[in-house]
């Protein structure tokens, strides 16, 4: 019996994946709006009604948060999505301004490869698949080895779901065969449109270098400011909840507090007060060497797990009832892990004198890294606000809100999304909170309303009017009014 190479067999497939994609996408292409929307409407129901059970297959094959917040994230990816979507045009002529004769046609961008991280990866087949069919264009998953199953029976049920309602055969695909070589090739095949990536640092700079047009988002590492104006017990209330939504694996989640010296005991004692555990100077270095792996990237062992199950890897005892886990810290660098970002329940505690050092402080955690994603502020000073909003480099300035489901869109006003845009700062090649106005282009329509004799007459006024100027000593307004006399003149 020969040997079966798996490299081999996961490039064929994903390239097979992509023919039946390209075609599906022909057939969706055809497709009225109405048609598109009664599909999208099936997979999200379909998805919003298996929840549960994929919330929990999520959890128990990854290992990462808490599968009752799971759900949560595939109701929104569904459901939430849904009824944010549903009213889009996305399919032909979606613009017609009679008066400014243009009017704009949506044109799909193709076969979109999604990339799907292990953190959320449910909630993110959901939400790409209905951004994706919504714009209409097909779509062929690359899944995360250790998500695999979860992935593949997501993809299962909002397939089946889709082609009871006229889905075409192929639209929706997923590779299930893993390998590194299987993902270069969706990212790079002449077949794929469009490369949606979430996922590592790694991953989104492959998609960027691929060679093919790409969306991909870089790290969150969001501090979140209590301002001495803040009502504090509600601002702990909300970080903590944020950061413990299943155990922190959100990248939109808070990642370090900064406060204020005036302050700074009403916060520590209100965390304290609600779950916040603030660890030792020497617990804290044991964490500390295990956030990090010695190449620098974020340990995969603390990611998604509680704040119990983090102290015990790194060989601490904490209270039953901690919640998260708070060094204090007052470094920014690749020698303060505690100023990386952290997808677990586990927060840098920073102090200052004022506003203006915060304002700083973010920037430069910012700048290290996270640029151009999340940042929280609690405050009731609307001129620090604006002041922030002027200069931290963030795409989204959440105001006393919950960093991880504000930034979402799930508990604010934004596209809700699970793919967060950083921006050309944080080097993605949009800032928003990506939906399927960002997967389709626009065809513009528009009539000409100039002739160049018009534009011509347009110019020799203007030498005309400098000439007036210069060698008559006469203003615009007044060449205007001796031209206008003689026409009339001539008129007479």
């Amino acid at each position: 019996m020969g040997l079966i190479d798996k490299d081999l067999v996961s490039v064929q497939e994903t390239r097979d994946l992509l023919k039946k994609a390209q075609e599906a996408q022909k057939e969706i292409a055809k497709l009225s709006q109405e048609q598109i929307d009664t599909i999208c409407k099936a997979i999200a129901k379909a998805a919003f009604d298996n929840r549960v059970k994929l919330a929990k297959m999520a959890q128990e094959e990854t290992g990462f948060g808490r599968w009752q917040d799971k759900v949560l994230k595939n109701a929104f990816a569904s459901r939430d999505l849904l009824n944010a979507i549903k009213d889009m045009k996305t399919v032909g002529v979606i613009k017609n301004n009679i008066e400014a004769k243009y009017m704009e046609v949506a044109v799909p961008v193709g076969v979109v490869a999604g990339l799907i991280p292990s953190t959320n990866p449910t909630s993110t087949v959901i939400y790409k698949a209905l951004i994706s069919i919504k714009a209409g264009n097909a779509i062929v998953f690359s899944p995360h080895p250790s998500a695999l199953n979860c992935i593949k029976e997501t993809v299962r049920i909002i397939n089946e779901a889709g082609k009871s309602v006229g889905l075409p055969d192929g639209a929706i695909s997923v590779i299930t065969t893993v390998t590194i070589q299987a993902t270069n090739e969706l990212m790079k095949n002449e077949n794929t449109d469009l490369i949606l990536a979430t996922g590592g640092s790694a991953m989104v700079r492959a998609a960027y270098s691929s060679g093919r047009p790409a969306i991909g988002v870089g790290p969150g590492n969001g501090p979140a400011f209590i301002e001495r104006s803040a009502d504090i017990p509600k601002a702990v209330e909300l970080i903590i909840e944020s950061k413990t939504f299943d155990n922190g694996t959100v990248c939109a989640s808070e990642q370090s507090i900064i406060v204020e010296e005036i302050s700074k005991e009403k916060v520590i004692a209100e965390f304290k007060k609600q779950g916040g555990y603030f660890l030792s100077k020497e617990d804290a270095l044991k964490l500390e060497k295990y956030i990090l792996r010695p190449n620098g990237t974020m340990n995969p062992k603390i990611v998604g797990r509680t704040a119990q199950a983090v102290a015990e890897l790194a060989g601490i005892s904490v209270p039953e009832d901690a919640k998260v886990l708070i060094a204090e810290e007052t470094r920014v660098g690749n020698l303060a892990p505690y100023s990386r970002e952290k997808l677990s329940p586990i927060l840098a505690f920073y102090t200052v004198n004022t506003w203006e050092e915060a304002r700083d402080l973010s920037m430069k955690i910012l700048y290290f890294e996270g640029a151009g994603h999340t940042m929280v502020i609690h405050t009731t000073n609307k001129r620090i606000t604006e002041e922030f909003a002027l200069k931290v480099p963030v795409s989204r300035l959440l105001i006393n809100c919950s960093a991880t489901l504000g930034g979402i869109g799930a508990t604010t006003n934004l596209m809700p999304a699970l793919t967060l845009g950083c921006g050309a700062i944080g080097g993605s090649s949009t800032s928003d909170n990506v939906g399927p106005q960002n997967l389709f282009n626009l065809r513009r329509v528009v009539y000409g309303v100039r002739t160049l004799d018009e534009i011509r007459g347009e110019d020799i006024f203007e030498e005309v009017s400098a000439i007036a100027v210069e060698d008559l000593g006469l203003s615009k307004d007044q060449l205007v009014d001796l031209l206008v006399e003689r026409v009339l003149q001539k008129l007479k």
